[in-house]
């Protein structure tokens, strides 16, 4: 069986259980507590060595970062697929999919909001004002190219879940944690409440995983 090593409220973790989920694939649910540094400690330290969430093990092998084990379970699980078949659909999944995971998720993750609250000396304020103005930017462009593709039907794309979706649903719960007003963001709000309609997303979300207590 596969086993995910995840916290429940990480984005990148969020995702990739969405995706499992989305493929009906079952697996072994790994906690990783962020906020009990588990992740910093030598046992984790062995499984994952860039200390991050979450990490994919799979036939004796493990995999790191959500986009590659992502890409991993595409290609390995095809069914259903969450990227289009023609290259210009999958160019516009992957473009949403990388303006949530390269431009808005690295610079608002635990340790940069760590780093600007303890080296700039920055409260709760001041570390939720650096989030939401990468939020803002991101937000911006994604909504602008969903409200611009008049083809597509509830999702980021065409009418059944891609990879963007799980993307973008994932730091949507974040962004909403850290207070990001998303009243701009219509488009984006009719894909999340798309979205959290279906039963993988729905069973993906952090308050239903064994670890969001305690």
């Amino acid at each position: 069986m596969l086993k995910l090593y995840n916290f429940h409220a990480s984005s990148t973790s969020y995702r990739t259980r969405i995706v499992l989920n989305l493929k009906g694939l079952q697996y072994e649910y790994i906690p990783i507590r962020l906020d009990k540094a588990e992740h910093l400690g030598a046992a984790y330290s062995a499984v994952n060595p860039m200390h991050g969430v979450p990490t994919l093990e799979a036939d004796g092998t493990r995999l790191y970062q959500s986009g590659a084990i992502i890409e991993y379970l595409e290609e390995v699980y095809p069914t259903p697929p969450l990227l289009p078949k023609d290259p210009v659909g999958r160019a516009r999944v992957r473009a949403i999919r990388d303006i949530v995971g390269c431009d808005m998720h690295p610079v608002n993750n635990l340790r940069i909001r760590n780093f600007v609250r303890d080296t700039y000396k920055q409260d709760a304020e001041g570390v939720a004002a650096w989030i939401q103005l990468w939020n803002k930017a991101g937000y911006e462009a994604i909504e602008a190219m969903l409200r611009a593709d008049k083809n597509r039907k509830g999702f980021c794309y065409g009418d059944t879940p891609t990879m963007a979706d799980a993307f973008l649903v994932s730091h949507t719960f974040s962004a909403v944690r850290f207070k990001t007003d998303m009243t701009s963001y219509p488009e984006v709000m009719k894909v999340i409440e798309t979205c959290n309609a279906l039963k993988p997303f729905a069973d993906a979300h952090p308050s239903k995983q064994p670890d969001a207590q305690g």
